[in-house]
């Protein structure tokens, strides 16, 4: 039985030491084939490091390492080409001087292995003045991977002013690619996050951009096929459906992936929990959604067109995007319109739709433990179908958040605030939670489908709708149709700016 690579993103320690490798090579073939300059986003621990290596391995000529692989029969091993690897994810860079040392340092390891002195003192010249003698040294052109090339950026976006010198630094250091193309074989950069190639990639324009091209959608990550024929002997006595629920998902423009970080957590483990979520909590991403006040329902039905989806820069920090690049949102749907494509975005799967809430819930509300306790008494109350003890808890609880908390964030005056709150407590019980669901006559706010029990909630806020109850405009629309066949519950919730709380809570069975 092979052993799980957990955390080793080694090409040559996979293979040498007998562990799981999903075989990648055909798509590096089709990627050396067909182009020279790339550039693909991944989410983080989605397999970056380890596509580098692979490629590096090949183009070092490394053959024994391929047996049984695609590139076995497939590649030319008869040449060695130099390889500069640069891989900015090694340390946190907080400072421009600080990235132009390691880069210094990075450049100036590949020469002393090579034998080789740079005479420059800039460090876009020494990285020309590498290459040059690395091609004239080997006489066969040069291999650039590049690993995490956004990561100074990302480690200072919450100091925008870092930030942008980190990007103006990397843009110097990044176009020295595009003048240097009689010297190379083949360049790839991978990292999280797209920037705009007006403010990172001007002087490498030249960079085809596979992130959303189909051919390699699962050039990172794990196919369902993949996963039932790689890890066959870690799937006995298990129900790949509920893996599937809680890992698969991810979709840049071709067949689903899993989040391979997950599955081999998971398959070590032999229990569900948002392993890969918990290794990197988004912070920033959750400031960010409450600074724009976006309603946690929002998140599900986002709207997005191919231009913005990689319009990301430090000047112009957009939660979707943003959202979508870090893997927290994927495309659910593409649709063409007159003026090219728009997607649609949603959580891609069980792990990240209860582990995100979870968290954005904390920041909303401020609340510790009492969060976890509010949780737990709302299960108990709806395996009861104690409704009248859910009005209960949930008055209780607004009635707990500190006026100073409203007056720092001005949240009475955020209409999706109190919405937010009530969908976000039942995602993160890692419930069936459906928001802004399309009905024959208009669209619901929300449906929590638990105990073959339906949950149909309609939200208020009194100061800012007419006065039609909740509850009321249920009955009159009709929502609770769609799901006939369940025992229904409509529920009408009315909230006050004035007082920050419920003002009507209503129910009624159907």
């Amino acid at each position: 039985m092979k052993k799980l690579p957990i955390g080793i993103d080694s090409f040559k320690e996979i293979i040498t030491d007998n562990h799981c490798y999903v075989d990648k090579t055909e798509l590096i073939h089709q990627l050396v084939d067909q182009g020279k300059y790339y550039f693909l986003s991944r989410p983080r621990r989605f397999g970056k490091s380890l596509l580098i290596d692979t490629i590096s391995h090949a183009f070092q000529g490394n053959k024994d390492l391929f047996k049984g692989l695609f590139l076995e029969n497939n590649w030319d091993w008869n040449k060695s080409h130099p390889i500069i690897h640069i891989d900015l994810a090694e340390s946190v860079m907080k400072s421009p001087e600080r990235l132009e040392q390691r880069l210094h340092r990075i450049l100036k390891m590949h020469a002393e292995k090579a034998g080789l002195v740079l005479d420059c003192s800039y460090i876009d010249d020494c990285f020309e003045e590498l290459i040059q003698k690395r091609h004239d040294q080997s006489r066969h052109r040069v291999v650039v991977l590049v690993d995490e090339y956004d990561k100074p950026i990302l480690d200072n976006i919450n100091a925008p002013e870092t930030a942008r010198e980190m990007r103006d630094g990397l843009r110097n250091f990044y176009s020295v690619l595009k003048a240097q193309r009689d010297h190379l074989r083949f360049v790839v950069l991978t990292g999280v996050s797209k920037f705009s190639k007006v403010s990172l990639f001007s002087g490498l324009n030249n960079l085809e951009d596979i992130t959303l091209d189909h051919k390699y959608a699962t050039l990172c990550g794990y196919t369902h096929q993949e996963l039932k024929t790689v890890f066959r002997d870690y799937l006995k006595n298990t129900d790949i459906t509920q893996i599937q629920k809680w890992y698969n998902g991810y979709n840049f423009l071709g067949e689903p992936v899993y989040n391979p970080f997950d599955v081999l957590l998971y398959f070590q483990k032999r229990r569900f929990k948002p392993y890969w979520f918990e290794s990197g909590t988004p912070t920033f991403l959750i400031h960010l959604i409450r600074e724009k006040a976006v309603p946690a329902a929002f998140l599900e039905k986002i709207k997005i067109t191919d231009t913005f989806m990689g319009s990301f820069d430090v000047d112009c920090i957009e939660p979707s995007p943003l959202l979508f690049q870090t893997g927290y949102l994927t495309i659910k749907e593409s649709i063409p319109y007159p003026g090219g494509i728009y997607y649609k975005l949603g959580f891609p799967n069980h792990e990240v739709k209860y582990a995100f809430n979870d968290a954005l819930l904390a920041e909303l509300t401020q609340a510790g433990q009492e969060k976890d306790q509010t949780k737990l008494n709302m299960l108990d109350l709806l395996t009861l179908n104690d409704l009248d003890g859910l009005k209960q808890i949930f008055h209780a609880f607004f009635a707990s958040i500190p006026n100073d908390w409203y007056r720092k964030n001005d949240l009475a005056g955020y209409e999706g605030y109190y919405c937010s709150i009530v969908y976000c407590y039942f995602t993160a019980l890692g419930l069936d939670v459906r928001a802004e669901e399309t009905t024959n006559h208009g669209r619901l706010d929300m449906a929590v489908l638990f105990n073959e029990n339906a949950y149909i909630f309609e939200f208020k806020v009194n100061e800012l709708t007419k006065p039609v109850r909740a509850l009321d405009q249920i009955k009159e629309k009709k929502y609770h149709e769609k799901y006939t066949g369940r025992e229904i519950y409509l529920i009408g919730i009315e909230f006050s700016k004035k007082d920050r709380n419920i003002t009507r809570f209503e129910w009624e069975r159907i």
